[in-house]
């Protein structure tokens, strides 16, 4: 048996089943392996959209996605995409080909120190130095990856070790297991106290815990506990428009418990006057880092600190709660500050749609599909469009503000659930990255609907210069009019172009018939985004 059949099997073992990849030397006995198997390989254009599409699928199916790309350039190529899945705590293995190791020192194709540049955008990353040791080294990076705080790993695969023969052995299935970090019954108790004394509690949950995610937990927990819970998942933080006016809100509570999200950028590091000075702050975190980073952030602000996975602490919380202090009247509150859409109505700037009639419009589509995923990608139409698309299962460029990720994430949502309606919006900057993809969003019969907000320019940075510099000071953001349309046309993808708000029905009526994956390119009146929090801080 083969190094590279050790992989492919491996991958079989650990339970997964499709493999976003972008052919290369070094990786092609794997290739070869993986037709002895089950395996899935979705052949992408751009080593990053593998990533992503990895990023997506894992989200919404819960195994672990898995990228593979070759050596040198087409591994420098996924990085990017790796910041965006530790950032939002997504299970990822990327495998990349590698040098041999007999020729290591000797300047051989693709030589790379790998693992130095992978290491700050991964949990690990590692180089199989042996092909007798490499499923156990793989059962280590899929486990690490799914235990703790989610991410990914990357793991190194010489092209020598690929090609060499060994008697070694596929791991078990629960060598890929993830290892659970438990709550002590102790701090339990601690935060069952906390609940019971609150008049104003909120429970912020970070990427790994949204209800795309989480499924039925965050309801549990919060009609358990009395409490509302909030996920943050958005570069705009709680400027975020899916947030509505809830930082608002969240000035006014009593007990805030951070499970699972880091104390970050996104809650402005808990200052006074985003985290009431009075309230009791909890940190609970699988990871010391995450705990620390609590502690530097808060200092004696911090009331108490947990060491464990988030969704099991809130699954003890679950049980040990009793009916307590009712807070109705606070749930109601909260509630009502996340629905707020209050704003007042922006001039059109030109003579384009504005962007709150493509949500309205993709609103519909969501609602009328039933099983429908809506997939974001950032910059102001994105802003707009998470202000008001409502999906019960969401994807988006989260916490890393990359933008582009949502071209490879519709396709790896649209491959993790077939029958599933994917909306996904992306501006016209992002369009131009990976345009390419719709290549294989046709080949792999991934019929996402691809809208894109055409205002021909890169609408956040104009929006910045504005604010910033002055109106008269915008420079270096203009884009052209382009017709991504007719492009996406030319690589077997369904096209419209809309050019008023009366045409975007039909636009997407034809556009779901079309058994295509499908462009809409519509001309965007350029805007900036909606903000509903009225005092709410900026992100960064």
């Amino acid at each position: 048996m083969r190094g590279a059949d050790i992989v492919a099997q491996s991958l079989a073992a650990c339970g997964a089943k499709t493999v976003f990849a972008l052919s290369g030397n070094q990786i092609m006995s794997i290739f070869d392996a993986a037709l002895d198997t089950d395996l899935r390989l979705i052949h992408t254009r751009h080593e990053a959209c593998a990533v992503f599409m990895a990023e997506a699928y894992a989200q919404l199916t819960g195994d672990v996605g898995v990228a593979m790309v070759t050596a040198g350039p087409g591994f420098a190529n996924a990085l990017s995409a790796m910041y965006s899945a530790k950032t939002s705590e997504t299970p990822v293995i990327l495998l990349s080909g590698d040098s041999p190791l007999v020729r290591d020192g000797y300047g051989a194709f693709h030589e790379l120190d790998q693992t130095t540049m992978a290491g700050p955008v991964t949990k690990a990353s590692v180089r199989v130095m042996s092909e007798h040791t490499l499923g156990e080294d793989l059962a280590r990076a899929i486990s690490l990856a799914r235990s703790g705080r989610p991410g990914p790993v990357h793991v190194a695969l010489p092209a020598d070790v690929l090609t060499a023969q060994t008697n070694a052995t596929v791991p078990p299935a629960d060598a890929f297991a993830r290892q659970p970090a438990l709550p002590r019954e102790s701090d339990i108790e601690t935060l069952l106290e906390a609940f019971a004394a609150s008049e104003r509690p909120v429970i912020l949950t970070g990427p790994a815990m949204t209800e795309t995610r989480a499924g039925d937990l965050l309801a549990a927990l919060t009609d358990a506990i009395d409490a509302p819970v909030v996920p943050i998942e958005s570069p705009r933080a709680l400027r975020d428009p899916a947030l509505g006016q809830f930082a608002d809100s969240l000035k006014h509570a009593d007990l805030i418990v951070s499970l699972g999200k880091q104390i970050d950028y996104t809650v402005r590091y808990g200052e006074e006057g985003v985290f009431p000075a009075d309230a009791n702050v909890f940190a609970v975190a699988p990871d010391e880092s995450a705990l620390e980073q609590a502690e530097r952030a808060l200092g004696s602000r911090l009331t108490g600190r947990i060491k464990a996975d988030a969704d099991l602490c809130a699954e003890r919380l679950i049980e040990g709660a009793s009916v307590g202090n009712p807070r109705d009247a606070w749930r109601a509150e909260v509630a009502e500050a996340l629905a707020n859409r209050e704003m007042e109505a922006l001039p059109p700037t030109g003579d384009g749609v504005v962007p709150l009639d493509v949500a309205q419009a993709l609103q519909e589509v969501v609602e009328s599909a039933g099983n429908a995923i809506y997939v974001a990608d950032g910059g102001e139409f994105g802003q707009w469009m998470q202000g008001f698309v409502n999906a019960s299962r969401r994807v988006m460029n989260g916490v890393s503000a990359a933008i582009a990720s949502a071209m490879g994430n519709a396709i790896g949502a649209q491959i993790a659930d077939p029958d599933a309606t994917v909306i996904c919006t992306l501006g016209d900057g992002t369009a131009g990255f990976y345009l390419g993809e719709f290549d294989t969003a046709v080949r792999e019969g991934a019929n996402a609907i691809f809208v894109i907000g055409n205002d021909a320019c890169w609408n956040a940075e104009r929006m910045l210069q504005i604010r910033e510099f002055g109106a008269d000071r915008q420079t270096g953001c203009d884009l052209l009019p382009t017709r991504y349309d007719k492009a996406a046309e030319g690589l077997g993808a369904h096209g419209e172009y809309v050019t008023t708000a009366e045409e975007l029905g039909p636009a997407l009526a034809r556009a779901r018939a079309s058994g295509k994956p499908a462009c809409i390119n519509v001309k965007l009146d350029a805007q900036p985004a909606p903000v509903f929090a009225k005092d709410a801080p900026g992100a960064h």
